[in-house]
């Protein structure tokens, strides 16, 4: 095929991009979502942050000698609790604080995680004042709003990670009753990050498309939201702590959403003024994530249901908000 304006091809980068990321918690989610970032080859420096003497440091070495093997050049480094190797970051992850144990809730962290999300967010912004915050950390929605507290930042650039993982799962989960492939399945899950405030969005999920409720029975599809809502508490109590490699991957996610400017839409924990009928608080609704961080709030007609489990999942929240102290 002849192309007469050659200026119209496009061709895929040679190299990554002049871009920094940097990870807070060297640990199986952090690490995770480092080894992500890294051989998806967009980034071109991730730096490991931990407390623990030399930890970072041996996670990032570990994982530098796998860029040959797995073809990326995207360099890592490790340093141990010092901020300034962060400075000039474009985007922070913090996944610092204490996983959940089995028969913990999210929402039983917040004592110990607040307190190192407050100090954590604080220093890396003292150092990377453009920086894109994406928080991990549990209870999320609340260390989301915490960080929207003590940082300063406006809203487009403090995310939270947790929708984007109760999706990939309700996807899992959807495959998985319907006998498909899951690039067929399309789904999303909004709301708080929490066993009880999840709101699986089964009415608009579809199978390349076509209705879900087409394929399966609707007692079959209420057992997937249940599935689904306590999908982070069933890995838990099969790995005696909190999941790793579905949440590095969901950050990784983002965090190339952001750095290569994709305009997609993620289910994300994003402070409300308004939008869904709520205000004061980050709870998980889709958004378009691109360069400047949230470049939309993306607006859904929910059912009456929906709604109600909505503001039955924001209540929630904004309980647990009012545990922290600033």
């Amino acid at each position: 095929m002849y192309i007469k304006d050659k200026s119209q091809i496009r061709f895929p980068p040679s190299r990554n991009i002049d871009m920094k990321v940097t990870v807070v918690g060297a640990g199986a989610v952090g690490a995770s979502c480092a080894e992500y970032i890294a051989i998806k080859n967009f980034a071109s420096e991730v730096v490991l942050l931990d407390i623990k003497e030399g930890f970072a440091e041996g996670k990032a070495m570990d994982l530098m000698q796998t860029a040959s093997l797995n073809g990326f050049d995207t360099r890592i480094v490790g340093t141990t609790n010092d901020y300034s190797k962060t400075a000039n970051s474009d985007i922070c992850v913090i996944t610092s604080g204490i996983p959940r144990k089995p028969g913990m809730t999210r929402e039983e962290l917040i004592g110990i995680n607040a307190g190192i999300v407050k100090m954590v967010a604080t220093s890396l912004v003292a150092h990377s004042p453009d920086t894109i915050l994406i928080v991990v950390s549990n209870p999320m929605d609340t260390m989301t709003y915490l960080a929207h507290k003590v940082t300063g930042l406006p809203k487009n650039r403090i995310i939270g990670m947790g929708g984007a993982l109760d999706s990939a799962r309700f996807k899992y989960r959807l495959a998985e009753a319907l006998d498909a492939p899951i690039s067929d399945v399309d789904a999303m899950v909004i709301g708080g990050h929490s066993d009880k405030g999840m709101v699986p969005l089964t009415r608009l999920a579809t199978r390349n498309s076509v209705p879900v409720t087409q394929f399966i029975s609707q007692e079959r599809l209420d057992a997937v939201r249940e599935a689904t809502k306590v999908g982070g508490a069933t890995l838990t109590g099969l790995l005696g702590t909190s999941a790793w490699y579905a949440p590095g991957a969901a950050v990784s996610g983002l965090v190339q959403a952001i750095a290569c400017d994709q305009k997609k839409i993620f289910p994300c924990s994003v402070l409300l003024e308004g939008e869904y009928g709520l205000t004061d608080l980050c709870i998980g609704v889709p958004v378009v994530l691109g360069r400047t961080g949230i470049e939309k709030i993306v607006n859904i007609d929910l059912s009456d249901a929906e709604k109600q489990h909505m503001q039955q999942s924001a209540a929630g929240v904004t309980k647990t908000n009012g545990l922290l102290s600033f």
